[in-house]
């Protein structure tokens, strides 16, 4: 069985930066998405208010995200659909054009009070991420991860790809070589097509098979600065940590990258309602420190995460994480009240799990490393140099 403690050998702070910062706005901790939607649970203010009980936020290098204007959001997204989504985000009224040509105002990416500030703060957060990289600094942006929106369209909850401007921003100050690496349960499809023809991005997603968007296959090759890695359903920890470690090593540690930027979506974790990924945090926060070792700069952004208490008890474990906090076995009473009022329509009382009110870090789950996990990391990494 893993242990949940014992990450000194694979702990962020490895003297290479300067120090943690985290990125924070009011308008991720506002509720949206509507009464019903995966997303209009309340993960940010959980994490914010879990580490403020722990005292993990006192003295610390917090930042609020700058709101990114209009011709910041052109650099990428197309002016058409620009002006339809400050629109309907303004209004909240959505006409039958913008819903079928750019999918604003669908079930999947409705429209709510606070949505263009929250788009507008989730893009100047990786913005401001990349520049933090960039002096020195670990940013961790939990508000980020949009990696699903298209130049011209909003998709997967997404209405706009902070990721991509993240890796601009690196591109812009003349690095070469960057590396982004998505942990979603879901294929990084939106930030994989805007960087398809650009020979300076390298991507790895790793993500689980037969989930929306249908995109990342092993047969969906871009060429040899891609990996896609679709993992069987159930993955344990041993079994995603074996094929992290081996493409690392036979991929991701020859590349020296000059930037990486993470997306560490919790929807990878065991109990969330959208996958069947049966992860624990600990895998997780592990691989997010080892791809952070990869490069002297590197960006933490969020992503998805639709069980509102594995979210929140991630975010929080890759803060202490980042800032080498000493994690408690059990939370102080505020912690664990501040986890009990949260709410989620997708989870039923029965698949709770007591550790998710009262703890932070999770056992690990270990198990056996199926022959299709050696597979899929063998033809993977079979064609590249």
């Amino acid at each position: 069985m893993l242990s949940s403690g014992g990450l000194d050998e694979l702990a962020f702070a490895t003297g290479t930066y300067k120090a943690p910062v985290l990125i924070t706005h009011p308008a991720f901790s506002n509720p949206g998405f509507g009464k019903h939607h995966p997303l209009s649970i309340m993960r940010h203010a959980a994490f914010l208010d879990t580490c403020a009980a722990l005292g993990w936020l006192e003295g610390q290098d917090i930042r609020e995200a700058p709101l990114a204007d209009r011709a910041v959001l052109a650099r990428f997204h197309a002016s058409d659909y620009l002006d339809a989504l400050e629109k309907c985000a303004r209004t909240t009224v959505v006409d039958r054009e913008a819903r079928e040509r750019y999918n604003i105002g669908s079930m999947e990416c409705p429209v709510f009070d606070g949505l263009w500030e929250r788009i507008c703060a989730s893009v100047g957060g990786s913005i401001l991420a990349a520049d933090l990289a960039l002096e020195g600094f670990l940013p961790f942006h939990p508000g980020g991860g949009t990696h699903h929106g298209r130049a011209d369209r909003a998709s997967g909850f997404c209405y706009s790809n902070d990721p991509v401007f993240a890796i601009l921003r690196l591109l812009d100050a003349g690095l070469e070589s960057v590396l982004y690496v998505d942990l979603d349960a879901h294929h990084g499809d939106g930030v994989e097509i805007a960087f398809s023809s650009d020979p300076r991005v390298h991507l790895l997603s790793l993500h689980e098979e037969g989930r929306w968007p249908g995109t990342g296959g092993l047969d969906d090759i871009h060429g040899p600065r891609t990996i896609n890695v679709p993992l069987p359903k159930y993955i344990n920890d041993s079994e995603y940590l074996y094929i992290f470690h081996e493409i690392n090593r036979r991929w991701l540690q020859r590349l020296t990258p000059e930037a990486v930027v993470i997306t560490c979506g919790a929807d990878a974790l065991f109990g969330d309602p959208l996958t069947s990924m049966h992860l624990s945090n600990y895998a997780l926060t592990s691989v997010v420190a080892e791809c952070v070792k990869l490069s002297n700069r590197a960006i933490i952004l969020g992503g998805g995460g639709y069980n509102p208490w594995n979210t929140a008890r991630l975010w929080s474990k890759i803060w202490a994480d980042m800032n080498r906090f000493s994690i408690p076995e059990c939370l102080p009473r505020d912690a664990m009240k501040t986890l009990a009022e949260l709410a989620c329509d997708l989870v039923d009382d029965d698949e709770m799990h007591p550790h998710w009110l009262t703890s932070i870090a999770d056992a690990g789950n270990s198990g056996a490393i199926r022959e299709t996990c050696e597979a899929r990391v063998s033809q993977c990494c079979a064609t590249r140099p």
